[in-house]
């Protein structure tokens, strides 16, 4: 058996019988948000529930990759893995998350920039496409790999011992350790995260007020514009023959106003 040290949980403690069912726990109360946050959003704009899976699954890969990630990189020395894990959460809930919200961004920027419609984020066709989501994923997945990496190579910089020891050092209990580290910590930093991304990779209701007539892309201000040049324009519906009788009757009538009157006195 692996020793356990002095404070902390010992090694594989992560992936034991309590770990695992506290990561369940997780799981199960962590994505409970994105369902009160799809509750929240207004009955007019509120995504189907198909759109919504679509939306929170690309999520939930993430959040998994990212997990086991952690729980890998843990144990891979000998120090505690609860402190490593733990160092690992903020590190994804700060740099992390910046890093996260800069991949969709030059993400979406690249794939509008080649007018990849279904790897838009939150676009998926109409009718919804499951080759659409499946191409997100991975684009996801790509961000999330990213997002890892820069943060695995952060953690080789000196000095995240000390770090371990403020965070997690004070605690003796292993199973109260292992409590605030794999549901207390994370379920409050988790709720936050998925709110924002959800948001960020969500359709955007500003995209709807476009319209596709004919091929053509038109905006509610192009709308009003044209219709206040119909309404400018003269009335062309009118049939010809009584506008050209109404245009010859009024030059007469002009004429007939411009014609000198003479007097003959006798």
């Amino acid at each position: 058996a692996a020793p356990r040290p002095a404070h902390g949980c010992g090694s594989g403690a992560l992936l034991g019988r309590f770990g695992v069912l506290l990561q369940a726990l997780l799981a199960l109360c962590a994505f409970s948000t994105l369902m009160l946050k799809r509750f929240k959003e207004p009955k007019a704009e509120r995504r189907p529930w198909r759109i919504w899976f679509y939306d929170t699954s690309k999520q939930a890969i993430g959040a998994l990759f990212i997990h086991f990630a952690n729980v890998f990189l843990s144990d891979l020395t000998e120090e505690d893995p609860c402190s490593l894990y733990l160092i690992n959460f903020i590190l994804d809930a700060t740099l992390g998350m910046l890093l996260i919200w800069l991949g969709v961004k030059v993400v979406s920027w690249i794939v509008q920039h080649k007018k990849y419609t279904y790897l838009v984020f939150g676009e998926y066709g109409d009718p919804p496409q499951a080759a659409a989501w499946i191409g997100q994923c991975i684009l996801y997945l790509l961000i999330m790999v990213f997002e890892k990496t820069v943060i695995s190579l952060v953690l080789l910089i000196p000095g995240w011992t000390k770090l371990q020891q403020i965070l997690l050092g004070y605690i003796p209990n292993p199973q109260l350790e292992l409590v605030l580290v794999m549901f207390v910590v994370p379920f409050i930093v988790n709720a936050i995260m998925f709110w924002v991304v959800d948001s960020l990779i969500m359709r955007k209701y500003k995209q709807k007020d476009t319209l596709d007539i004919n091929g053509s892309i038109e905006t509610p201000r192009a709308r009003r514009t044209e219709e206040s040049q119909v309404l400018l324009s003269p009335d062309m519906d009118f049939d010809q023959s009584e506008s050209d009788q109404d245009i010859s009757g009024l030059r007469g009538t002009n004429q007939k106003m411009k014609q000198p009157s003479y007097q003959v006195v006798i």
